[in-house]
Order: structure tokens, then C-alpha cells, then sequence
């Protein structure tokens, strides 16, 4: 398998950069992969930002072999920085990506309603995929279920709950590989479906909800749909560190081919 961290390393200074096939989602990068080459692009042209807040990406086309990065800051004032980054193959843009940066700053408030839910601990839990197989590039995570609904088993309710890790063993601290990692699972209707079928992400919206931080590497990751009709599913998804402290939030649509 091709590290994650060693593709990340190999970004030129133009912003090229190759994906292998061991990183594909049929006949497309993977999503997670696609998101943090964008993300790397606007920090390898702007080293100075400040810590990232929010993304926006939408997935507009195919993206294999060889890419290009290509960032633009929109606007950048005392406290926030905005950038589009762009993945392009050679059929055009491929990820469309509008980044946003900010300062932290003093404030008298504070609350968080994000609790982790209860769950086994990793050593506990066994494989998510089952004796199913799973897409190429989830081979480069361990992807555990840790409650939920099992994949492909008819459920009534989209909801999906797993600890999942890189195997990239460089690639479990950090921005990008938690990036990375967040797209990972399959759409929550995944549990609704009784056989595979094709599906493939059209947008997916982050908000960094804290300091990417972990002891192993492992990550609770939920998605729950909230709205799957017109072969379509929109979703909620969190994650959190093992610890309980919720680093990422995001909301997705998927288009589903069942």
C-alpha cells in the first residue's frame, strides 16, 4: 500500500501530485484523500495561516493518476484567511474546495454539546466490513463497528458508528490525516442497503470543532442520515478522539445508485 503520508510528501512545489490506484474509489480518487490534497495545496502556498476552521468541498468530477493543486486566497484580513483550492485532472477541476482560516481569539463564552457516545473500546469491537469486501482505498484504514447498524443489512434507520485509524502509522496525528480519515465510512443509508451498489459523494461540508489530538491514532466516527429518498442521502457525521473530545464535525450528500 502507498502511505498516505508519502503522498502527501511528494506534492511538488507546482502542487503536483500522483494517486496511485491503491488510493481509488472506483474510478475516482477518494473523496477523503481528494479533500486533504486540497487542504495541503493552500498550506504549502500560504505556510503562515491561521488554523483551519471550516471547508466546503464539492466533488465535480473523476480524479486519478496525475493532479494539480491549484489555490487562490480570496480574501485575507486581520484575523481570517479565505482560499479556494482546486484539484484538477486532466479533464478539469475535479475537487473544488473553499477553505476557511482563523486566528483564535478571547472570548467570555464557551459550550460544547457534542458527547461521545458509549461505546466499546477498540480491542472490543470487530471488523466493519464483516466478510463483505470494501473499496480499494479502505484497505489503508482499520475500520472497527462499534455500534449502530451493520453495512448492507436492510436496516430500517441510516446510522453507522465505527472506530476507525490509519494504518499509515505517521499519518494518525494531524490536519491532513484526520482530513483524510473523516470520509472514510460509506454514506449512512449504507446500513439500509440489502446488496452493494454504487454511490458516490457530491459535496461535503467541515467544521474543526477542536485541536486535532490522539494516543493511537483511533477515532469514533458517527453518521446518521437524516433524509434518504430521490437517490439522494443526507447525513450528519462527528468524530472524536478516543478520549471524548469531538474534533470534527460534517454534513454530506451522496448520490446512492439502488
Amino acid at each position: 500500500m502507498t502511505n498516505f503520508s508519502d503522498i502527501i510528501r511528494n506534492i511538488t512545489l507546482a502542487g503536483d501530485v500522483t494517486v496511485p490506484e491503491d488510493w481509488l474509489q472506483g474510478r475516482t480518487t477518494y473523496g477523503g484523500l481528494s479533500a486533504a490534497l486540497c487542504v495541503a495545496g493552500a498550506l504549502r502556498a500560504n505556510p503562515d495561516l491561521p488554523p483551519l476552521r471550516a471547508a466546503q468541498f464539492t466533488f465535480v468530477g473523476p480524479a486519478a493518476g496525475a493532479l494539480r493543486i491549484v489555490s487562490t486566497v480570496l480574501r485575507r484580513g486581520r484575523n481570517s484567511v479565505f482560499i479556494t483550492s482546486d484539484l484538477h485532472a486532466e479533464s478539469g477541476i475535479a475537487t473544488r474546495a473553499t477553505l476557511t482560516f482563523g486566528a483564535p481569539r478571547e472570548s467570555a463564552l464557551r459550550f460544547r454539546a457534542l458527547p461521545a457516545p458509549p461505546v466499546p473500546p477498540p480491542g472490543e469491537c470487530t471488523g466493519f466490513f464483516g466478510t463483505q469486501k470494501g473499496p480499494r482505498f479502505a484497505a489503508q484504514f482499520e475500520i472497527l463497528r462499534a455500534g449502530g447498524h451493520a453495512p448492507l443489512s436492510g436496516a430500517s434507520a441510516p446510522e453507522l458508528l465505527v472506530w476507525i485509524r490509519h494504518r499509515d502509522v505517521a499519518a494518525r496525528t494531524g490536519l491532513l490525516g484526520l482530513i483524510a480519515l473523516a470520509d472514510a465510512m460509506p454514506p449512512a443509508a449504507f446500513s439500509m442497503f440489502s446488496g452493494p451498489a454504487q454511490i458516490s459523494t457530491m459535496t461535503w461540508g467541515i467544521e474543526m470543532i477542536d485541536v486535532p489530538s490522539t494516543v493511537d491514532g483511533w477515532h469514533l466516527m458517527s453518521s446518521r442520515g437524516d433524509n434518504v429518498a430521490d437517490g439522494y442521502s443526507t447525513q450528519d457525521m462527528t468524530l472524536w478522539n478516543e478520549s471524548g473530545v469531538p474534533l470534527l464535525a460534517a454534513r454530506q450528500v451522496v448520490a446512492l445508485f439502488l
